[in-house]
């Protein structure tokens, strides 16, 4: 670290986020942390390893360091977690050999722009550094797989393949509006620098494509599966919990099946006598359920996002006013995703909810997004991310900005679908399909994730009656999500891709919501009659986000603290 050695936790994890940050610009944009936005991460060899050895000094600092309360105790262990699986990934060569149709350094690269400023001079003077600095940035990126293809670690040939295509598809200055550079810089001031840098990252990028094509393709195994020791490892960083992999895999069929019985139940009140894909025909031939057109769909999701968030406020959720705000956007690309961006540190940027609308897709249905909104925004993402970031009298920088585990924030995402139909507002029949549509959507990549990667056995006695006794390949796993999942094939088969290129991250959302509903039993066990749902979530929140492991500890912990009511005073 620094020259003059921390001597509390907080001051470590301070340090640390800014030595993070100046070797980590992209991710420093992500979190909203000012002055780096005029460089890109080093993906070379010798940047990974810079990025490994930071991690490494800290963690060394953390052993001699004791909190001096419990709040940094918490701190502590959070940090310990979450870099001691950071340095195992990176030992195991998972870090550095990254490569998935979804979350790796590619994507990075191209979305870095995404959360730029582009609304003032200096914000397009970083985008035009930036730009020149993209060719670089991805031939490190390559020195990079290819020392790792002469260990034997490459990505599956599937997933090289496809992230070829990706680069394709940002370059295909074809496109109705232009590739991806072209959009970005038709909200710029112009000018030849610009053009010319443009000109030079779509050509790295496309270069770059080729790269993965002809040469990388050919060093990529064909098999998808990662086996059960990276899977376990990749499942504990995603979690922030050691689970039983089997039983949690005899555990989503069981879900699957529980939501389905619900579903149908839904579907014969909807559509009487009618089954799920009856109700499904009724509800998408609902006009006053489509909306026509991107940008009425993305005011649509803005208008049920601010509603939800102002209702909630003070009545079920104590929410700061820094972050009673929330911008829903139609994402620059194209590839189906919604996600999440967070706050910038100083709030003035606010959290935002994307959609990557797919190429040619103009009419939405809303009874599937209701949920969605809830889910990326109140009492989803935004309040738990932000309301995270705001808490810097409780957690310090690192925890505010840095510490995200999937499993406990996608798991509270999904908790937070569910909560809002225990708050009334899933009482409308279609949404409350939608929500559950959702659900079962998770619950599939549970069974068919787990088993995919480790090549298990499909139960004989399983509840549909799918395959019995055959092994799982991604030819049966893509069979089980179209008898499941109720979404377009291109969606389906981009799923697909996501899941045996990013092992263990898509069960997170469904084994943590399952693990936060635990947590909330047990406290609400304890408690009694005294049990408040407001000041449960006020304190689980409170502790920011960590592995699920150690939350479940801190909550045990804090429990006997619960007040019966909340006497708290707000935020």
């Amino acid at each position: 670290m620094n020259a003059a050695a921390p001597r509390r936790v907080d001051e470590l994890a301070d340090a640390f986020v800014d030595e993070y940050a100046a070797l980590s610009p992209n991710d420093a944009t992500y979190l909203g942390i000012a002055g780096h936005d005029d460089r890109l991460t080093d993906y070379s060899p010798a940047g990974f390893a810079a990025r490994d050895a930071l991690v490494r000094r800290t963690l060394a600092t953390l052993a001699q360091l004791a909190p001096v309360d419990d709040r940094e105790a918490v701190a502590r262990e959070a940090m310990i977690e979450r870099l001691g699986l950071q340095a195992e990934e990176y030992a195991a060569g998972m870090t550095q050999s990254g490569l998935n149709v979804i979350a790796s350094p590619l994507q990075d690269l191209r979305m870095v722009f995404d959360l730029m400023d582009t609304s003032t001079p200096d914000g397009w003077v970083n985008v035009l550094a930036r730009l020149r600095a993209v060719p670089a940035a991805l031939e490190g990126y390559r020195q990079t797989l290819l020392a790792c293809a002469d260990e034997g670690q490459v990505a599956a040939r599937r997933q090289v393949e496809a992230c070829a295509a990706q680069c394709a598809s940002w370059t295909d200055r074809a496109k109705d509006g232009g590739d991806f550079f072209d959009r970005l810089l038709a909200t710029g001031p112009g000018g030849a620098e610009l053009t010319e840098a443009a000109d030079r990252a779509r050509r790295a990028f496309a270069g770059f494509g080729r790269f993965l094509a002809e040469d990388l393709a050919a060093k990529a195994p064909e098999k998808d599966a990662v086996g059960r020791e990276r899977y376990q490892l990749a499942s504990r960083s995603f979690l922030g919990a050691t689970i039983d992999l089997e039983e949690t895999y005899a555990w989503g069929w069981r879900e699957l099946a529980r939501i389905e019985e619900e579903m149908a139940e839904v579907a014969d009140r909807l559509v009487p006598g009618g089954g799920v894909d009856d109700a499904v025909k009724a509800l998408e031939s609902d006009p006053a359920r489509r909306v026509e057109g991107k940008e009425a769909f993305r005011d649509w999701m803005q208008q049920l996002a601010d509603r939800v968030l102002d209702e909630l406020a003070g009545r079920h959720f104590d929410i700061p006013e820094p972050i009673r705000r929330i911008e829903c956007c139609i994402a620059p690309t194209n590839d189906g995703g919604i996600y999440y961006t967070a706050p910038s540190e100083d709030f003035s940027r606010p959290g935002r909810m994307w959609w990557a609308v797919p190429d040619g897709v103009t009419s939405f249905s809303t009874w599937k997004e209701v949920t969605t909104v809830f889910h990326e925004g109140v009492p989803g993402h935004h309040l738990q991310v932000a309301q995270t970031a705001y808490r810097s009298e409780l957690l310090n920088r690192w925890q505010r900005l840095m510490c995200f585990v999937s499993g406990h924030g996608e798991g509270w995402a999904l908790y937070a679908e569910r909560l809002m139909q225990d708050l009334g507002y899933l009482d409308d029949l279609g949404d409350r399909l939608g929500m559950l549509d959702a659900q079962a959507f998770r619950a599939v990549r549970v069974v068919i994730d787990i088993g995919m990667h480790l090549e298990l056995q499909i139960p004989a006695d399983n509840p549909f009656g799918f395959h019995p006794g055959e092994t799982w390949t991604p030819e049966l796993g893509f069979e089980f999500m179209t008898e499941h999942c109720r979404v377009e094939e291109d969606f389906l088969r981009f799923e697909l891709d996501r899941y045996l290129g990013w092992p263990g991250q898509a069960p997170s959302y469904k084994v943590g919501e399952r693990i936060w509903l635990q947590a909330r039993d047990e406290i609400r066990q304890q408690q009694g009659d005294a049990f408040d749902l407001k000041a449960f979530h006020r304190a689980a929140l409170d502790l920011g986000c960590l592995g699920l492991d150690p939350f479940v500890a801190a909550l045990r912990q804090t429990a006997a603290a619960l007040p019966g009511s909340d006497t708290d005073g707000g935020p």
